[in-house]
């Protein structure tokens, strides 16, 4: 397992982010990157979502083809489980904000990116949302991309 550091306690939850065990909730958070340094991309996404996110499990970084446009490099992919105190609208806007601070610009809609953060799983909560630019969990797309769900399997086996 991976524990970024970023400010992180001994048990790896930024203080901040955990006011009482009991109203953490799981998540499952996707992570790929084509461009620029890809493993440092992915490392300092971690870090910096640790603000807000203990994490339990960190894939290995997996090697994959970008999936839909093809002339692109190739991604490295991985999958985090974690905690979280944050609701799942404001958790998702800081995914967007820290593919931001880590270099992410607008381009095409399957293009290759410094760091691509999806919100695969929040806790057991089903969700739609116009408000959130079109959030949806749990991700609508997970179980039909490998470089989702060869990592997540790694990190736990049970998910089907």
């Amino acid at each position: 397992m991976r524990s970024p550091d970023g400010g992180a306690s001994a048990d790896g939850a930024h203080p901040q982010a955990r006011r009482s065990d009991s109203l953490l909730t799981p998540v499952v958070i996707a992570l790929g990157s084509n461009l620029g340094e890809r493993e440092a991309n992915l490392e300092r996404g971690l870090q910096l979502l640790s603000e807000a996110v203990r994490w339990e499990r960190v894939s290995t970084f997996l090697e994959s083809a970008p999936m839909y446009e093809t002339d692109q490099p190739t991604f490295l992919n991985a999958v985090a489980r974690g905690e979280t105190a944050m609701g799942p609208i404001a958790l998702f806007r800081m995914l967007k904000a820290v593919e931001q601070a880590v270099g992410r610009t607008p381009g095409p809609r399957y293009g290759p990116r410094v760091l691509d953060l999806d919100l695969i799983q929040y806790g057991v909560l089903e969700l739609r949302s116009d408000v959130a630019e079109g959030l949806v969990v749990p991700h609508p797309h997970a179980r039909e991309r490998d470089f989702v769900m060869i990592p997540w399997r790694e990190i736990d086996p049970l998910v089907v």
